[in-house]
């Protein structure tokens, strides 16, 4: 599954990127690998930075103005960010898909509401971040919010089949396990955001570049640990005598109906990834992800309204508290609006007095 989309998603990438192809522009330029010196002033680099992620410091996170000579913003550096993305993304997945062996969904579900969490954290720990302080409330009431929106539902959580005792409940060894896989989840893509932060705040590269880069190296990565013969690694590599690529061969042969679905799901991921790397370069990762996680929000809102579905007090609770989050975030935003305009006046005033 992640080899044919970060494969198709490549291709998308790479269409795209032709699709909007300047007259005269070289491949290297369109790949992104040309960096442009002028074009990535350290102004620019600031203005992008604090827009985006809200961050108190100028692009590069420290409060130092950029050397664009440094070998910190060559190409080989960018690659190797790419890099460090894809081999944060490959080793991610397996963790999620390996907690729900051993917690319910719903629980799985309350643990990626706060993903805006580590994607925080990171972001301070990694690369010496500092975000407005307006920023801290917002993730805190947002993911309090959709904890609260999650965790006062009504679904019911599936049976454990193998991990749990004879009454298919979950052990407290069990759900434990589970937990700590989800948290190492969670932490790696705090690393993958805030690294992609990273790449765009030192490197003047596009969301589709990065796009088509990072996944290119995930379809190497991943095809590479699917064709050898590597030893049992719990989660990373569960299987014990075949190669990852012969079970799924095995798979497809012996369900042939899960190639329909399985070619949607990639073509409805690569496209997908086309809108959320654009939000990404533009707004960055605090954004994006308070995006991915308010989806499910408004779409059980919309089914409120659509279906009749109903929610509990403890939902609209948390809906509230959401909305006061996001409120915050636009009233801040609003008021810096308005200053600019009134700093914009006073200087065209100057101007027409002089």
């Amino acid at each position: 599954m992640g080899t044919i989309q970060s494969a198709l998603s490549s291709i998308s990438a790479i269409i795209y990127l032709m699709f909007r192809r300047k007259a005269g522009q070289t491949w290297t330029q369109l790949l992104g690998l040309e960096h442009d010196v002028k074009a990535a002033t350290p102004s620019e680099s600031k203005n992008t930075s604090s827009k985006s992620n809200g961050i108190a410091q100028n692009g590069n996170g420290n409060g130092v103005t950029p050397n664009y000579h440094d070998s910190r913003y060559s190409t080989r550096a960018l690659l190797m960010r790419y890099l460090q993305c894809s081999v944060f993304i490959t080793s991610a997945a397996p963790f999620g898909f390996a907690a729900l062996s051993y917690i319910t969904y719903p629980a799985m579900v309350l643990g990626k509401s706060c993903k805006l969490v580590p994607v925080m954290i990171m972001n301070v720990l990694l690369y010496r971040r500092r975000f407005a302080p307006h920023k801290y409330l917002v993730v805190a009431m947002v993911t309090l919010g959709i904890t609260m929106f999650m965790g006062f539902g009504k679904e019911k959580p599936s049976k454990a089949k193998d991990n749990g005792n004879s009454n298919g409940e979950l052990t407290m060894l069990t759900q434990l396990i589970g937990i700590t896989y989800l948290l190492i989840n969670l932490a790696i893509d705090g690393a993958t955001n805030s690294t992609q932060d990273e790449i765009f705040a030192r490197h003047k590269v596009t969301g589709q570049q990065m796009m088509f880069w990072i996944n290119l190296f995930c379809t190497v990565l991943t095809s590479l640990i699917s064709v050898l013969p590597l030893p049992y690694i719990p989660v990373l590599h569960p299987s014990h005598s075949r190669t990852e690529l012969e079970g799924a061969l095995e798979f497809i042969r012996i369900h042939p109906s899960v190639i329909s679905p399985l070619v949607q799901f990639a073509i409805t991921g690569a496209l997908g990834q086309l809108f959320i790397f654009e939000t990404l370069q533009h707004f960055g990762s605090l954004t994006l992800v308070t995006i991915t996680l308010t989806r499910k929000l408004f779409t059980m809102l919309l089914s409120v309204v659509v279906y009749n579905h109903r929610l509990t007090p403890g939902q609209w609770a948390g809906t509230a508290v959401v909305f006061a989050g996001i409120s915050v975030e636009a009233w801040v935003k609003r008021r810096d609006v308005h200053a600019k305009r009134v700093v914009q006046e006073r200087e065209k005033a100057k101007i027409k007095s002089l």
